[in-house]
Formats: structure tokens, C-alpha cells, sequence
């Protein structure tokens, strides 16, 4: 007999899979192993707009898609605009008795170029106006989709076709924004960092983030081989070592409370993130040595926002 639920927390994981074969990701790619993980926490009941970017030109060459939920294409600059219609609607469909009452996730999944810089506007206004909706970002540091351009997520030092490194440049020269403090700012009631690298983690943030009565921001970080310049079979290393050096911390707030969700007792060295990925190799022992007191800085901070909300122990 085939197994077709299994048992997550309190709840049953189907395993069916609702991002179909045959789609054109690349080898390695970080982002169908974050979708897969997402959808299959979330199961049937979702409604999903989708920004313009690597997800949606590899998923739907027409006339075929590889999506087996109700699934919709939109711009880089409006998918939270999209969604925030589509709760709307549904709510008034409910209410007139048009459909029947039942939970329906909305979520709204786009790239850092469709996140940070080209739909920060409609995001910004659909959390404040407080729809109830999960917006995921994927984030893989760059506009990927059209040739590797710098977005305002790529991290200093790394190279780009817009940012590129050479005699007189080093790559990218500003700091990596910080949109998921941008996105808490709104004080909504949850805001997440996760990892596919750390796959029950991002399952289980997922999950929280659809439970949650209101907007929810989940960010998620997956590495592009192609972009960064790695191989394709060390994808889930480099997402570990993301987390293991401090550059993308696992952390959630939840309505204000700051709590880390992996804090090793010693960050590994930066360079044995870098060196990994072909975007850094031109960085000298100076530039690895800036990196390194950018994370210190900015684990400290966050470490210290953790601390004012120590974790109530478990009876």
C-alpha cells in the first residue's frame, strides 16, 4: 500500500506533490526544494499569484504548467496587490453564500527582485492594510531570471552582470537590505527567516505562518549554482553553511518577539561560506575581513533583540 500522509507536529503531511515533474529549473536549483516543502505543508486548499522571475518562466511554458493548485502569473510589482484581491474576494463570496466557509491559504511567492525592489510598494501596502495572507520570498541575492543583475538583496562583495567585479570595482559596494525588518516594522503578527537546508524548520514556519490570523511574511534563502557560481550538488551545504557562519540566521518574530531558532556556540568563519561560490572569488583577505565584521555586527544585534524575549520552558 502506498503511504500517502505522513505525521508533522499535530498534523498530517501528504505526500503528494502539487509542483509536478518535467519543469525547467536548473540542476540544484534551491527553489523547487523551498516550493515542494512549502506546498506540501500547505496541501490542496491554497490559492498562490506568483511575480514574474525563475519560478514562473520554468513552470509554465505554455500551453503546459507544472502546477497542480490553483496557480496565478502576475507582475513583479503586484503580486501582493493580487492576492490581497483574491482574500478579499473570497471573504465576500463566503459571506454571500457563493462558497462554502472553509480555510483557503492565500500566498503570495516571489523573487528578492520582485520582493525588496520592484513589489516593496504593493507588499508594504497589503501588510498594512492587514490582509490575512502568507507572502514568500525567495530569495537567491539577484534578478537571476534575466542574467544575473544586482538587486538591492545582493550581498556586498558579490560579483554580478550589473555589479561586476574587476580592476576597479569589487562587486556589489552596498549592504544586502534588510526586507525582513522592513517587513516586521509593519508589526504584523509573523514574520520568518527559513532554509530548504533546514527542511522541518521551513515546514514548520510555513505552517505557523498560515495558522496565523493576518498577513505573515516568510523569507526563505535558496541558493542559484548558476548565479553564485557553485556546483549544483553542494546546494544544501551552502545553505547550512548560511546559517552555521551568521550570514542568513534562522530566526522568527512572533508579534514582536524575537526568538532564534539555531544558535551554534561558535559561528564558523565567513570564508568557509565565500569560498564556496564563484561570485567571491576575486574578494581579497580585506574585503573577507569587512564581511566578517558586517555578520559579527549584525548577529550581535539580533542575538541581543532575542535575549529580551527569553524562551518560557516546556512543562
Amino acid at each position: 500500500m502506498a503511504i500517502t500522509e505522513v505525521k508533522f507536529g499535530d498534523r498530517l503531511l501528504t505526500s503528494k506533490e502539487f509542483l509536478a515533474e518535467g519543469h525547467n529549473f536548473c540542476i540544484g536549483c534551491g527553489e523547487p526544494m523551498a516550493i515542494r516543502m512549502v506546498l506540501k505543508t500547505l496541501g490542496e486548499n491554497v490559492i498562490m499569484a506568483m511575480a514574474t522571475g525563475c519560478d514562473e518562466v520554468t513552470t509554465t511554458p505554455l500551453p503546459y504548467t507544472s502546477w497542480r493548485i490553483p496557480w496565478m502569473h502576475t507582475l513583479f510589482e503586484n503580486t501582493a496587490a493580487e492576492i490581497s484581491g483574491v482574500e478579499a474576494g473570497l471573504k465576500i463570496l463566503m459571506k454571500k453564500g457563493r462558497i462554502p466557509e472553509r480555510r483557503i491559504t492565500c500566498i503570495a511567492m516571489a523573487g528578492d527582485g520582485g520582493t525588496s525592489d520592484i513589489g516593496l510598494q504593493a507588499l508594504s501596502g497589503a501588510l498594512e492594510r492587514g490582509h490575512d495572507f502568507v507572502y514568500i520570498c525567495l530569495d537567491n541575492e539577484a534578478y537571476m531570471n534575466t542574467g544575473i543583475q544586482r538587486s538591492s538583496s545582493t550581498p556586498y562583495g558579490a560579483s554580478t552582470t550589473t555589479a561586476p567585479a574587476g580592476k576597479m570595482s569589487m562587486g556589489q559596494i552596498t549592504r544586502k537590505k534588510n526586507i525582513v525588518a522592513i517587513a516586521a516594522a509593519h508589526g504584523i503578527p509573523y514574520v520568518a527567516t527559513a532554509s530548504p537546508s533546514y527542511h522541518f524548520d521551513l515546514m514548520r514556519k510555513v505552517r505557523k505562518a498560515a495558522d496565523t490570523k493576518g498577513p505573515a511574511y516568510v523569507h526563505i534563502l535558496t541558493p542559484c549554482p548558476t548565479g553564485w557560481r557553485c556546483g549544483g550538488d553542494i546546494t544544501v551545504q551552502i545553505g547550512q553553511l548560511a546559517v552555521q557562519t551568521g550570514v542568513f540566521p534562522l530566526y522568527e518574530i512572533e508579534h514582536g518577539r524575537y526568538r532564534l531558532n539555531a544558535d551554534p556556540p561558535r559561528l564558523k568563519p565567513i570564508e568557509e561560506y565565500l569560498k564556496l561560490q564563484g561570485r567571491y572569488r576575486h574578494l581579497t583577505d580585506d574585503h573577507v575581513a569587512r564581511i566578517q565584521e558586517m555578520v559579527n555586527e549584525d548577529y550581535a544585534g539580533l542575538k541581543e533583540k532575542a535575549a529580551c524575549f527569553p524562551v518560557e520552558a516546556k512543562e
